[in-house]
């Protein structure tokens, strides 16, 4: 069935190439238009779009105000952000997302450069994603000391596990469509003693994971930091890949080191999981947990399958029900890689149950 899209722009030609962009592919047709947020909640409030094309900067009502009304009024939307403020405020898009936004795209600074084949490219992917999610509601602690408790509850548990056994281990998340928020029910969840560093690879282009690090980091007690190049890999450390690089683990005068690596987009997606996971390949960790969140395609399958032919792997799904897209740990459970397969609000459980605490 083909999908209905509402798209919301100040801008007449900017919304002309949207439209047209959207109107090549058979799979979507444009059933709205609106100027303003206000035009868009008028026309929210009385119809259902399977998806919003978003802008942020508009009169009368923005796009954040949008969806803040939108969480008010408890009108559900599948909202993909689509503005030039992405690029410049990062802050922006991760409010967006918050708000209840599922994914965006850098709309490049002029209507022609939206004709680019890459730029509809992943227009048109992300809309594929957004168009096709679930809606699904997110539990989040929202007071300091209710987090507070419920890592204490996890590390409490981890300590007290029997699941662990002797060796080192090294645990490695791939996320897309909907990990922004997602990660903010599994991150500040982990205990700041994690008996093993963490590796994180969402799916971001430049600019914007240095934000989410530092978003996740202020919302945790274990440490989250934007990877650099030469970082040394530390245990109760989260490592978030840098947007538009592939992250890889090296050895490097025997300790574990950060390396960034170029190569074209896998999975139309950079940073791409698998390369991360099959880095890990000839690491001498005894152990390498991997866990795969909600997100659109089959990032992480194939690099889980290489990883498994040299390394003792372990890996954790998310469970379709818990998954905005459930496309990755879908993949990696109908490939028979799954060994658990698990609700959002119990990943950083299961993860802390596998690596254990610090002694």
């Amino acid at each position: 069935m083909v999908k209905k899209i509402l798209v919301v722009d100040d801008s007449a030609l900017m919304r002309r190439v949207l439209c047209d962009i959207i109107e090549t592919d058979e799979r979507f047709q444009v059933a709205d238009r609106a100027t303003n947020g206000l035009e868009a909640f008028d026309l929210l409030s009385r119809n259902r779009y399977d998806a919003v094309v978003l802008d942020v900067n508009m009169p009368k009502m923005n796009g954040l105000q949008l969806l803040e009304e939108l969480r008010k009024y408890k009108i559900d939307a599948k909202v993909m952000m689509a503005s030039t403020d992405t690029k410049e405020g990062a802050k922006t898009t991760l409010d967006a997302l918050e708000l209840g936004a599922l994914d965006f795209v850098h709309k490049p600074d002029t209507a022609m450069d939206c004709r680019v084949e890459d730029f509809k490219e992943r227009f048109l992917r992300t809309l594929d994603a957004v168009a096709n999610s679930r809606p699904v509601r997110f539990s989040l602690p929202n007071r300091v000391q209710e987090s507070s408790r419920a890592v204490e509850r996890v590390a409490s548990l981890a300590k007290m596990s029997s699941r662990r056994t002797a060796g080192s281990r090294i645990v490695a998340i791939a996320s897309s469509t909907g990990g922004p928020k997602a990660l903010q029910s599994v991150i500040p969840m982990l205990p700041a003693d994690l008996d093993a560093p963490v590796l994180l690879v969402q799916h971001m282009p430049k600019g914007f994971t240095a934000s989410l690090a530092e978003r996740l980091n202020e919302l945790s007690q274990i440490k989250v930091k934007e990877a650099q190049e030469g970082d040394e890999l530390q245990k109760g450390t989260v490592y978030v890949s840098m947007g538009g690089m592939h992250m890889n683990v090296k050895m490097c005068g025997g300790r574990y080191t950060i390396h960034y690596t170029d190569e074209p987009s896998r999975e139309g997606v950079k940073p791409c999981a698998n390369y991360m996971y099959e880095s890990l390949a000839d690491s001498c960790f005894d152990e390498i947990v991997c866990v795969v969140m909600t997100g659109m395609g089959a990032d992480g399958t194939e690099g889980i399958r290489n990883l498994r032919e040299k390394k003792k792997v372990h890996v954790i799904a998310q469970n379709q029900e818990t998954c905005v897209v459930y496309g990755m740990p879908k993949n990696v459970v109908n490939a028979g890689f799954s060994d658990q397969i698990v609700p959002l609000d119990q990943l950083a459980q299961e993860i802390a149950l596998n690596v254990g605490i610090k002694a």
